[in-house]
């Protein structure tokens, strides 16, 4: 039993795992080969950093850089492929390719590589979707990442250091804030328990008014000329109630 719910959650998380395993071997490729794969990431503002947006997440500067990113990436990924499977694919790319553009339109003029813009962008999508959908599951997810990774908001400020991208830790978060936001109102089957529907999506009740709901959309004129014919309707009634009433006739 124990052996196949593993199982389970190994083919559950494979995106997360093919996709760290990825950088690890384009890693490793750019260590042993020394094939200077920083040329691959985001150079702002030149067409030929454009390419940098797809390839930018798989290049590190080092060892260490690489280590820093793994585990956020594996647990952020899990998080996201289990807790919310109907936008994980939208969000993540999203994110990818939003941080990127942000980092290509408005960062230093340097070569900007790693998976950290990828890595704030989960942790803004995933704290600010809590504070969005306000339901049970996201908000105990939104608190395990705040614990997590509170301590990383300061290297998304320019002090964080010269060879730091503190632009790319700015600009993921600000696009899983916004991610966050566009798929808020996607719920996911765990979630539709704690859903609770719009107004405009009740039953509707019928309400009684003390005055027509039109009352004061008509003219004067037009209300004088209703009054007049509601008027002469009933003296109309009033005259053919009379006339049915009068005594038989008697012949003489």
């Amino acid at each position: 039993m124990l052996h196949r719910d593993l199982k389970n959650f190994i083919y559950k998380i494979k995106y997360p795992i093919l996709l760290l395993l990825s950088i690890w071997v384009i890693e490793a490729g750019n260590y042993f080969f020394e094939l200077k794969l920083s040329i691959l990431g985001i150079y702002p503002r030149q067409l030929s950093g454009l390419p940098g947006i797809l390839t930018a997440p798989f290049i590190h500067s080092s060892w260490g850089h690489l280590a820093s990113n793994s585990l956020p990436i594996i647990t952020l990924t899990t998080i996201l492929v289990i807790f919310y499977r109907k936008v994980a694919s939208q969000a993540f790319m999203m994110i990818w390719i939003g941080t990127g553009m942000m980092v290509w339109l408005f960062a230093r003029p340097s070569f900007h590589i790693g998976a950290s813009g990828l890595v704030y962008g989960l942790i803004g999508f995933i704290f600010f979707t809590g504070l969005f959908k306000k339901n049970a599951k996201s908000i105990v997810l939104s608190l395990i990442v705040l614990t997590l990774y509170s301590g990383s908001v300061e290297s998304m400020f320019p002090n964080a250091g010269n060879n730091i991208s503190w632009e790319s830790h700015l600009f993921g978060a600000l696009v899983g804030l916004a991610t966050s936001f566009i798929l808020r109102n996607v719920i996911e089957e765990d979630e539709k328990q704690y859903h609770i529907p719009p107004s405009w999506a009740e039953e509707k009740v019928i309400k009684q008014y003390f005055l027509p709901r039109d009352v004061f959309e008509k003219t004067k004129v037009q209300r004088y000329y209703e009054l007049m014919e509601s008027e002469r309707v009933r003296l109309e009634m009033e005259r053919v109630s009379k006339e049915n009433n009068l005594p038989d006739s008697i012949s003489t």
